[in-house]
């Protein structure tokens, strides 16, 4: 039995070699990029509880635009991850620019919906009672730090497109060198213009969104400059721009894959701003604590989480090569590795879910919340690993509309409506409400071992085009 489960399970010393190899980068990438994400906001933390709230605010409806260039870049890579492994070149640069399109498109409609209702989402989140903070301070700081980080969503768009061609063909290190030489900007400038340090004046909230532009903007320049400089080892990227013509029939199915995911990616990170937004009616000491436990748990959860874009990308690959067998193989391996992962990010999360909230300069509840919340989010990391890493399982089959349902429609028939109730009809605390909203990830996990269990995953979707 213990042979069986080995050979099912764990895989050949080659085979992590060749998968960290692969996830490593992402991992760093992913690593620096929430380190920057935390320091920037102890930085912000450090003037006022309202000015990180505020910039709390602004980047719950930031990740919802940044998760819905994810998931119109994802459709794409689902069809140029198995054209890779086809060895189809012209199908990959038809997937590039058809991303690009999507990228701008997007973009456009965002800035339009931040620049004329920002200030009435911005409100929402300041409508519960609460005895600490000025939320009309706070509201007019949200505001302030939105106006100049809407400047940041074009390179982001750039960025994104063309990071994800790379990490599809296993290019895993030039996205990080990028988004480390951006971190390690952005950094210095929130230093520099936060508090006015070498002459330049004290802008605060206003100056970590202007480091936040300047290092999107030094992202965007590396990821682009390097593609379009080696041709040689990105044969795609030729003749990109010389139209944006994608043949009909590819158009079609590329439309199909990717409308889902783009919707699934937006309606799934407004399901998240939805329920932080319901935590948020117990006052802003709930919007300050719930943010300082997103960005300590996203800054753990980066090992573990990233083995399900391994899995878009290697299990991707393998069906695309018309390797169904091994494709199964790989995913179940992966499948372990990211539960053995998460269970050891779990026992390392508990004790620094205690000690980090203590260099906020807040209230002392603000702080000992943060930390209860960031326990349970430890606690629940297994069971989101596993949900991940079926989410993925079933997407890289190009089952776009299927992860559609399972990830977006479930997060607001169960998580949404939990909080909602939740919060405004029962006296719970805070943190009651947030266990029982997140460990009801345990009906998803159920979920999806059923759908990956069926093999209804395991299809070539760019065999037509060969």
């Amino acid at each position: 039995m213990l042979t069986s489960f080995r050979r099912k399970y764990v895989g050949s010393k080659d085979f992590y070699v060749m998968m960290f190899k692969l996830v490593v980068p992402m991992i760093l990438q992913n690593l620096l990029m929430n380190l920057v994400n935390l320091v920037d906001n102890i930085m912000v933390g450090r003037i006022g509880t309202e000015q990180m709230s505020a910039v709390a605010i602004v980047n719950q409806f930031h990740f919802i635009f940044m998760l819905a260039l994810f998931g119109a870049t994802s459709g794409g890579s689902i069809y140029g991850v198995q054209f890779y492994g086809s060895g189809d070149v012209k199908g990959q640069r038809d997937t590039v620019r058809f991303r690009l399109c999507v990228n701008y498109l997007i973009t456009a409609l965002f800035l339009l919906a931040f620049l004329f209702y920002g200030r009435e989402l911005i409100g929402s989140y300041l409508k519960g009672d609460g005895e600490i903070g000025d939320p009309v301070l706070c509201a007019s700081y949200a505001w302030e730090y939105m106006q100049i980080m809407i400047l940041g969503m074009i390179p982001m768009a750039f960025s994104t497109a063309y990071a994800s061609v790379l990490r599809e063909v296993g290019n895993t290190a030039v996205p990080m060198y990028a988004s480390g030489s951006a971190v390690i900007a952005n950094l210095i400038l929130d230093y520099i213009l936060i508090f006015g340090k070498l002459g330049f004046p004290a802008l605060g909230v206003t100056g970590a969104a202007i480091a936040t532009v300047i290092s999107k903007l030094i992202e965007m320049m590396i990821v682009v400059i390097w593609t379009h400089r080696r041709v040689d080892i990105n044969p795609y990227i030729r003749g990109v721009y010389r139209s944006f013509r994608v043949s009909l029939p590819l158009l079609k199915k590329l439309s199909w894959v990717t409308f889902p995911l783009m919707i699934n990616e937006t309606l799934w990170s407004g399901a998240i701003a939805m329920v932080n937004q319901c935590y948020s009616s117990r006052g802003m000491e709930a919007v300050a604590a719930t943010n300082i436990c997103w960005l300590v748990s996203n800054l753990f959860n980066v090992l573990c989480l990233q083995v399900g874009h391994c899995i878009a990308i290697l299990v991707g690959q393998k069906l695309g090569a018309g390797k169904l067998d091994e494709a199964k193989d790989v995913d179940n391996k992966l499948f372990f590795l990211s539960e053995v992962l998460c269970i050891m990010v779990m026992l390392l999360l508990i004790p620094a879910g205690r000690l980090i909230p203590m260099v906020y300069n807040t209230q002392q509840e603000i702080r000992d919340l943060a930390s209860r919340l960031i326990v349970i989010s430890a606690l629940v990391l297994p069971l989101q690993g596993f949900s991940h890493c079926a989410y993925f399982t079933i997407r890289s089959g190009g089952r776009t509309w299927i992860t559609f349902a399972f990830d977006s429609l479930y997060s607001w028939a169960v998580n949404v409506s939990l909080a909602f109730v939740l919060a405004h009809f029962t006296t719970w605390p805070l943190e009651t409400i947030y266990a029982v909203v997140v460990f009801s990830e345990i009906i998803k996990d159920v979920i999806g071992y059923l759908m990956v269990r069926s093999n209804m995953w395991m299809q070539n979707i760019v065999s037509d085009y060969q």
